[in-house]
């Protein structure tokens, strides 16, 4: 038998030995009605602990399943696996066709029209709550949708030519200029009668305070005067 042999089978030995020894000593512990209670304690202690703990995890899995049936419509959806190549391939082409469709026709920046973005979890949890009160994430990003709706369908007939419109969208067309002022040159803005005409929501006492919460995520701001409250995106 060589050196490390012996020192594997010394190590071997040893190893049992402790075991035995922390065997005995936790008879003697359970002998001891004092230690053996106190081991009870710190047992059921651990016991509670993981109970709680299994509680957080059933919570966890709960909401998870709730955001997984419940995804708003505003959120961008999981579309098929594809690999890191054909993703690389496909972003090289879109840039390539989008380089060939800005050298063939002039750029249409003009013709964009601007949106209200989204409101995030992190700035919906930073609401405070007095305001925010029991209306939910998914809420106030259907108001928004709303307000972007209204916005599109203004600023579309403000791009139209007044030779292609018929006598009900001039009137709405006069009535977009006549609410113009000098705050909101440039700028995308609408008021309540935008909201009725153009989307289903109701302008009442709910939809301001929707606005509150959109003011203080600096979403829009308000521009007063001749009696109109223009809601101007920021």
């Amino acid at each position: 038998m060589d050196s490390s042999e012996l020192e594997d089978l010394t190590q071997h030995i040893n190893d049992k030995i402790s075991g035995v020894m922390k065997i005995i000593h936790l008879r003697t512990l359970a002998k001891d009605p004092d230690k053996r209670n106190m081991l009870k304690k710190i047992t059921k202690e651990i016991l509670k602990s993981l109970k709680e703990l299994e509680k957080l995890f059933e919570e966890d899995v709960k909401q998870a399943k709730h955001l997984k049936e419940n995804i708003p419509p505003h959120m961008p959806r999981k579309g098929p696996a594809q690999s890191s190549a054909a993703v690389l391939k496909t972003s090289q082409e879109s840039e390539s066709n989008k380089e060939l469709e800005l050298s063939k026709k002039p750029s249409k920046h003009k013709d964009c029209i601007r949106e209200m973005l989204f409101i995030t979890t992190a700035e919906f949890e930073n609401i405070p709550a007095y305001m925010k009160g029991r209306f939910t994430y998914d809420q106030i990003n259907n108001v928004i949708q709303d307000i972007n709706k209204a916005v599109v369908c203004k600023y579309k007939i403000l791009k139209q030519s007044l030779k292609s419109m018929n006598n009900a969208t001039r009137k709405l067309y006069q009535r977009f200029k006549d609410e113009e002022c000098k705050e909101t040159k440039g700028q995308y803005f609408i008021v309540d009668a935008d909201i009725k005409e153009f989307t289903q929501m109701k302008v009442e006492k709910k939809f301001h305070v929707m606005l509150n919460m959109l003011r203080h995520c600096q979403r829009l701001r308000e521009v007063r005067g001749g009696g109109i409250i223009r809601y101007m995106l920021q």
